[in-house]
């Protein structure tokens, strides 16, 4: 642990929270990329005394222009908020931050990491944390940057439920739709993986079904009401396959697993007789297959779960 001892004078120096003349607490961000700069914008914006910090020189000017307080340091920068949030690449770089900061430096304050990373990454953070007695919280922005501070924004936290409860209003200045997820500190890492799981799937199954049509001749454009369609019956179906996965059970009220695979043989198909990579499609029949295999032909889609959970 590296104890920073600079010392700046009063004009540049970021405020200490006893001293600021404001009910709302003072933030620090550090971390100045693009989503960083989005996030002390937000706190600007709200009336938040800001300092921030960044590695490398020449980010930020226009946040400072607006309010905010470089510190030249990361220990002057903590030492300046009472909620501490940092973004950067990943947590390798967000631990190599803190351990500059000595640990009395981060007494009486809240540390907030939105860094994205694993689960695994984010317990390991806040066993450190922990192993310091400092107040940690994990977090996941699932917006992009533009939507930073919009009441439409989601952020997802875990950790110290009484930490997140305190400063509540503080963090959803950075997105009206944030959400606390529960203590175990990974779960705000497992709730991004699992919705950008869903994001990237579908966003692939969209551009490939315009590749498929469009070896036909027909345009993207002319696809769109009908699959506007289709994405309201899967919305339609997201709390149903839920609870069915919950409980464990897939009954089939209509078409069963047998029947759904044999459509997507057939998707398969026809894209690679047009020259398509069809290896995700492929991916999605082994995995139904396999939970055929394992007994579940006669049970509807959501029993394919089986031969993801199973891949062996």
């Amino acid at each position: 642990m590296v104890v920073m001892t600079n010392q700046h004078s009063p004009a540049t120096s970021p405020t200490s929270p006893e001293t600021l003349p404001t009910t709302l607490p003072p933030v620090t961000v550090l971390g100045l990329g693009s989503m960083g700069q989005a996030l002390a914008g937000a706190f600007l914006k709200a009336g938040h005394p800001t300092t921030v910090w960044n590695r490398s020189p020449g980010k930020g000017e226009d946040l400072v222009a607006r309010g905010a307080v470089r510190a030249a340091t990361p220990a002057e920068a903590v030492r300046a908020g009472e909620v501490v949030v940092v973004c950067v690449v990943d947590y390798a770089a967000s631990q190599a931050i803190l351990d500059q900061v000595a640990p009395a430096d981060f007494a009486g304050r809240l540390l907030v990491n939105l860094t994205s990373d694993t689960p695994e990454r984010a317990r390991e953070a806040a066993a450190w944390a922990a192993g310091l007695d400092v107040a940690y919280l994990d977090g996941s922005v699932m917006v992009p940057i533009q939507l930073i501070g919009t009441p439409d924004a989601l952020i997802f936290h875990s950790g110290t439920r009484s930490a997140y409860e305190k400063y509540e209003a503080t963090l959803k200045v950075l997105g009206g739709q944030s959400a606390y997820v529960g203590e175990d500190h990974g779960l705000a890492a497992v709730y991004d993986l699992a919705l950008l799981d869903f994001f990237w799937t579908a966003m692939h199954g969209l551009v490939h079904g315009f590749a498929l049509a469009a070896k036909d001749g027909v345009p993207a454009a002319a696809l769109v009401p009908y699959l506007k369609a289709n994405i309201s019956l899967l919305e339609n179906s997201v709390e149903g396959t839920a609870k069915d996965l919950d409980s464990g059970t897939y009954p089939a009220e209509a078409s069963n697993l047998v029947v759904e695979a044999a459509n997507v043989e057939h998707l398969v198909h026809a894209a690679e007789h047009r020259g398509l990579d069809a290896s995700a499609l492929r991916g999605v029949l082994t995995a139904a297959r396999r939970a055929i295999d394992l007994g579940h032909g006669a049970d509807e889609w959501a029993a394919s779960v089986v031969g993801i959970r199973d891949p062996a």
